[in-house]
């Protein structure tokens, strides 16, 4: 009787099992009393209660097996979408970046084409200042006194001709006139004596000591205080004229600035133009 109880629990797990698997799985029916099969029964419901149990083993096997290869398929696909997702948002915080570094770019474009524009116009201003500066430096070294032109021609020679053009910086061809006028100016405040030749009205030349008072006026003499002469600053140019009545009081004026008399008031012709 224990047998029969047995051999039924078993036959009932064999049918769950069966109809878990399938239709194909599923054994015969058992007899309404198992305690009448016979032992050829028995062991042949055993054997398909034997196959029946092993076929839901190894379905529950696959299935464990499927289940733990889809969690770790999961993990992975999982672990892959993260680091994508990381990928996605280092690219979109470069794509700001890169964004915000083109309008930053655009900004400081439209700056510096604004103070370009600024710069050129501010260019083109010097630009025609220095032109006139020049060309009036120009008119000026034509009506100053040789000494003085002479002393300023490593200067003036850096000065273009007039409509012509200059390789020099703007900057430069400032520092240039201002520098020249510098010197002129330093001259024009002194009493300047030097020795030079002059061509008299006779067509000779002569020795003469010229005495410039800045670049306004000047006088010479010659040695024997018999020939003089009055320079002025011309419209073009610089004017030497005869005045051999102030020779000898030219010659006092010489004759003080080498202390050679003491200093007196001598008057002598002015020529203001």
């Amino acid at each position: 009787m224990k047998n029969a109880i047995v051999l039924g629990t078993i036959a009932t797990a064999a049918v769950a099992a069966a109809l878990a698997a399938g239709p194909q799985a599923a054994p015969a029916a058992p007899a309404a009393n198992p305690a009448e099969a016979s032992p050829a029964e028995t062991l042949q419901r055993i054997d398909s209660v034997r196959e029946v149990l092993e076929r839901w083993v190894e379905t529950r096997r696959v299935i464990a097996d499927e289940e733990r290869e889809f969690a770790l398929a999961k993990d992975m696909l999982a672990a892959r979408i993260d680091l994508v997702q990381r990928d996605i948002d280092g690219v979109r915080s470069k794509v700001k970046e890169a964004e915000a570094s083109i309008t930053e770019a655009d900004r400081r474009r439209d700056e510096l084409v604004a103070q370009n524009d600024r710069l050129k116009g501010t260019s083109d201003s010097m630009q025609k200042a220095i032109e006139e500066m020049e060309s009036r430096t120009r008119s000026l070294l034509a009506r100053i006194p040789d000494p003085i032109r002479e002393r300023v021609r490593p200067l003036s020679q850096r000065i273009p001709a007039a409509g012509a053009e200059s390789k020099l910086a703007l900057a430069v061809r400032f520092q240039n006139v201002i520098g020249l006028l510098n010197e002129v100016n330093k001259f024009n405040r002194e009493i300047t004596m030097t020795s030079e030749v002059r061509q008299l009205p006779d067509g000779s030349s002569a020795e003469v000591t010229a005495v410039y008072v800045g670049i306004g006026q000047g006088f010479y003499v010659n040695g024997a205080g018999t020939v003089a002469g009055i320079g002025t600053a011309g419209k073009d140019a610089w004017v030497w004229r005869s005045a051999n009545d102030a020779a000898p009081r030219i010659a006092a004026i010489v004759a003080i600035l080498k202390n050679e008399k003491p200093a007196e008031f001598i008057e002598v012709p002015v020529t203001v133009d």
